[in-house]
């Protein structure tokens, strides 16, 4: 197995400057908020939700997180579970099409998030 170079534990910025990641923040801490309550999410989820928004794969989640790949293999199945989804893209399209629509049920309909905005902002 090929090994990524630099120490365990590595910060995200560094770890995406270096393999070409975009730095994207999809949601700020009200939307994912709204996220963990909508499907009861542990705090510990919603850290591997935001890293895997973000771009990373299980190995770079679990040395950012200081944990092991089986684990982040066992917060996945239960976020896929939760949310209903199979697979990681499907659960980032779910996410923001939940978010969507709890923007446009509020008030302020123009806080919805749209692709060019993340294009945008990549």
């Amino acid at each position: 197995m090929y090994e990524l170079p630099g120490p365990p534990g590595k910060d995200i910025e560094a770890d995406s400057a270096t393999y070409g990641l975009p730095r994207v923040v999809l949601f700020d801490e009200k939307r994912w908020h709204y996220i963990q309550s909508r499907y009861h999410m542990t705090p510990r989820e919603v850290q591997v939700a935001k890293l895997i928004c973000q771009g990373l794969d299980n190995e770079k989640i679990a040395r950012n997180l200081r944990i092991k790949p089986g684990t982040i293999k066992t917060h996945l199945r239960n976020i896929y579970r939760r949310v209903r989804v199979k697979n990681k893209l499907t659960m980032l399209l779910m996410f923001l099409h939940d978010v969507n629509n709890s923007s446009a049920n509020s008030a302020t309909a123009s806080e919805a998030i749209s692709i060019t905005e993340i294009e945008k902002s990549a």
